[in-house]
C-alpha cells in the first residue's frame, strides 16, 4: 500500500475553518453553536450557565475564576441598585408586588387603604418619600403597578408562577431595571423577555444581567432615544 504524504492527509482530511472572531464576539451570532443547541438540546443542569454565554454575559475565553469575580461584581451592583429603589418603595425585595397605583400623574401619593390592603406593614413606607419628586421618580413609580399586572400575566400556565414569591423576584428585575435604564424604563412586552431568565436562574441578580444583555440587542424596539445607547454604556460592568 503507497504511503501517504502530508500533502495527501492534509488534502483529505481539511483542517476546519476556525468559527470566524466576530461570532466569538458577538454570541448572538454564533450560528454554528446555536445550530448544535438546536439540533442536540441543553442538558438541563447546564441551561443557566448556556444562556449567560449566548447572551454575552461573559466572554467565550474567561477562565472560570474570571467569571466567578465577574458576576460577584454584578451582583453586588445589582444589590446596590435595589437598595435604592426599595428606600423609595420598601416593598421591593419583600417577596410582594404592587398592581395599584401608588401615585398621582403629578406624584401626588395615593393613600388608599382599599388598594393596598395585601401590603400589611409596608403601606405607609410607600409615601414616606415622596415629596419634591422629580420626573424620574415619577415616572419609575407610576410604572411599577403596570409591571405588577404584567407579572400576573406572565407564563400563567407555569407551575412556577403559582408561588408569589417567583412573580415578585420578576416584578423586583423589571423595577430595578425601570429605574436604572429610564431611558426605556418599562414597556410591556419586557416582562415575556425577562421571565425565562428568571426561571432557569436562581440568582435574581444574575437573572436580572441575563436581561439586560438581552435588552441591549433589543432596547432600540422599545425606544427611539438617542441617549439609549450611552445609558447602556453606562450601566454595563464588565
Amino acid at each position: 500500500m503507497r504511503n501517504s504524504t502530508a500533502v495527501e492527509v492534509d488534502s483529505r482530511f481539511a483542517i476546519r475553518a476556525r468559527m470566524p472572531r466576530r461570532c466569538t464576539q458577538d454570541p448572538f451570532q454564533a450560528q454554528g453553536v446555536l445550530r448544535r443547541i438546536q439540533k442536540g438540546g441543553v442538558h438541563p443542569s447546564i441551561k443557566a450557565v448556556v444562556w449567560e454565554f449566548l447572551l454575552g454575559c461573559f466572554d467565550p475565553n474567561s477562565t472560570f475564576d474570571e467569571r466567578n469575580e465577574l458576576r460577584q461584581r454584578r451582583r453586588e451592583q445589582y444589590e446596590v441598585w435595589k437598595a435604592e429603589c426599595q428606600k423609595m418603595v420598601p416593598i421591593i425585595g419583600s417577596g410582594k408586588f404592587l398592581t395599584a397605583p401608588i401615585i398621582t400623574d403629578d406624584g401626588q401619593p395615593i393613600n388608599d387603604p382599599s388598594t393596598n390592603s395585601d401590603l400589611g406593614d409596608n403601606s405607609e413606607a410607600l409615601f414616606n418619600n415622596d415629596t419634591g419628586l422629580d420626573k424620574k421618580v415619577i415616572q419609575w413609580k407610576l410604572n411599577l403597578p403596570q409591571i405588577g399586572l404584567d407579572v400576573i400575566r406572565t407564563d400563567r400556565a407555569l407551575i412556577f408562577y403559582e408561588s408569589d414569591m417567583n412573580q415578585a423576584k420578576l416584578w423586583n428585575i423589571l423595577a430595578v431595571y425601570a429605574w436604572v435604564d429610564n431611558s426605556i424604563g418599562y414597556v410591556q412586552g419586557m416582562n415575556d423577555i425577562c421571565s425565562p431568565m428568571v426561571i432557569l436562574m436562581e440568582n435574581e441578580a444574575d437573572a436580572f444581567w441575563c436581561f439586560e444583555r438581552a435588552m441591549r440587542k433589543l432596547c432600540f424596539r422599545f425606544s427611539e432615544d438617542p441617549l439609549t445607547l450611552m445609558v447602556h454604556s453606562q450601566i454595563a460592568i464588565e
